[in-house]
């Protein structure tokens, strides 16, 4: 996983609160287990009509906003079930920060292994966020995950995040590598359970 520390991008406005992990990539998708392609998928039922062709008033079927790296999303950001596929298809998509004002609790988790970072702010703050992101003059922001700001339209804002998933992000690490990290260890305990009981190897 590739560390973060800085998202400089488009930021798209979804003012709904409770965003659930099925509007976010529908069950149709959750046959696959890789991470590619997901991001065809991403928001479908509002993306696409029912012959599959873009709805034009969505906004991630709009300009600048379909090349948006960062989303401002209402309350309660990802809650439902907790399939992984929903940061996969965020991320496929381009999508490498989520600022809102809470988010579901696994699906926040699982954003943070996928090296997507959910930064929470004060609905009031959100809410003009989002106003500053429907501007196609002012929706470029500028995330700073190290001091934990938010520079949009020439201010600068404060947001918070899990201090655990915050040092994770930045140092690109994920639960394998953590365990790579001690292999020398691992090696050595291994080595030694062999020579204390060899015949549980046998």
């Amino acid at each position: 996983m590739e560390p973060v520390r800085t998202i400089d991008g488009i930021a798209a406005p979804l003012p709904d609160r409770n965003i659930d992990t099925d509007q976010i990539i529908p069950a149709s998708y959750l046959s696959t287990v890789t991470r590619t392609g997901l991001g065809a998928g991403l928001f479908h039922a509002r993306r696409y009509d029912e012959h599959g062709n873009t709805k034009a008033d969505f906004v991630l079927n709009k300009t600048p906003w379909n090349g948006a790296s960062i989303i401002v999303a209402g309350d309660n950001f990802g809650c439902g079930s907790s399939r992984e596929h929903a940061p996969w298809a965020l991320k496929d998509f381009g999508i490498r920060c989520i600022i809102a004002p809470s988010f579901g609790d696994i699906f926040r988790n699982n954003c943070t292994k996928n090296g997507i970072l959910t930064a929470a702010v004060e609905t009031r703050l959100a809410d003009h966020l989002m106003a500053v992101a429907r501007n196609p003059s002012s929706c470029r922001f500028q995330v700073d995950l190290n001091n934990q700001t938010i520079r949009a339209k020439g201010k600068t804002y404060d947001f918070s995040v899990d201090e655990a998933d915050k040092n994770w992000l930045l140092s690109g690490l994920d639960e394998i590598s953590l365990s790579l990290r001690d292999s020398d260890r691992i090696d050595a305990y291994e080595q030694s359970w062999r020579a204390a009981a060899p015949w549980r190897f046998a």
